[in-house]
C-alpha cells in the first residue's frame, strides 16, 4: 500500500496538481445571490478555479514521514470500512486531506485525531477516546457510511457534508455548500481517491517521493 500512498501525495497534496475532477460552477444572480452546483443546468453557471493548500484540514503540513508510513493503518482501514460499508481508498482519502495520517492532530475548531472527529460526532458513533486510531476510523467510517447513506449514495455530497455538516448540504437543496473550504475539500478529496485506485503509475514518481 506505501505506493499508493506516494503516488497519491505526490500528485495531489505535496504538488498540489492534481489529475481532473468534478468541477463547481456558480452563479450570480440579479439580487446578488451567488448559486453553487456540481451540476449546471445552464450557461449561466461559471466554472469556479479551485486553488488547493498544502495544507491539511487541521492545519498542519503534509508530513512525508507520516504519510509514508501510513500503511501501518491499513488493518484498521479495511476494518472499519468493511463495518461502514465505505470504500478503503475513500477513507485513505479523507484522513490524508483531514491529518495526513497525523493521529495526534488537533484543529483549532476542536477535531482530533485522523479523521477530525469532533466531540459530538465522536459520541454520536461510540467513540469514547479520539485519539486512538481505531476508534477514530470507526467512528469517522460510520459516519460517512451514514452520509453516503443519506445523500443517495452521492458521494460529493457526503463529503460535503463531512466537512461542512449534513444541515448545510441539506440547506442548500442537496448540493454542495458555498463555503470556500467546502469547494476545495470535496474536489480535493475526490482528487486524491482517484489516485489510490488507479494502477500503473511510473516508478520515477516513486522514487520522487521517497527521496523526499
Amino acid at each position: 500500500m506505501f505506493i499508493k500512498y506516494a503516488i497519491a501525495v505526490t500528485a495531489c497534496c505535496a504538488a498540489a496538481i492534481c489529475s481532473a475532477s468534478p468541477p463547481i460552477y456558480k452563479y450570480v444572480d440579479a439580487a446578488g445571490v451567488a448559486h453553487f452546483t456540481d451540476k449546471p443546468d445552464s450557461k449561466r453557471y461559471k466554472l469556479v478555479e479551485l486553488t488547493l493548500g498544502g495544507s491539511t484540514r487541521s492545519g498542519d503540513n503534509y508530513d512525508p514521514a507520516l504519510l509514508a508510513s501510513a500503511g501501518q493503518y491499513d488493518a484498521i482501514i479495511e476494518a472499519a470500512a468493511q463495518s461502514a460499508g465505505v470504500e478503503p481508498n475513500l477513507l485513505r482519502a479523507v484522513i490524508v486531506v483531514e491529518s495526513g495520517f497525523n493521529s495526534r492532530a488537533v484543529s483549532k475548531r476542536g477535531a482530533v485525531g485522523l479523521m477530525q472527529l469532533m466531540p459530538a460526532t465522536a459520541a454520536r458513533f461510540g467513540v469514547s477516546n479520539r485519539y486512538d486510531p481505531r476508534q477514530n476510523v470507526r467512528g469517522g467510517a460510520l459516519y460517512l457510511g451514514f452520509l453516503i447513506n443519506r445523500f443517495d449514495k452521492n458521494v460529493r455530497l457526503a463529503l460535503a457534508a463531512f466537512n461542512a455538516g449534513e444541515d448545510a448540504v441539506a440547506r442548500n437543496a442537496g448540493q454542495i455548500p458555498p463555503f470556500s473550504e467546502t469547494l476545495e475539500y470535496v474536489p480535493k478529496v475526490m482528487r486524491i481517491y482517484q489516485a489510490l485506485t488507479e494502477d500503473g503509475k511510473p516508478q520515477a514518481r516513486i522514487n520522487e517521493w521517497t527521496r523526499g
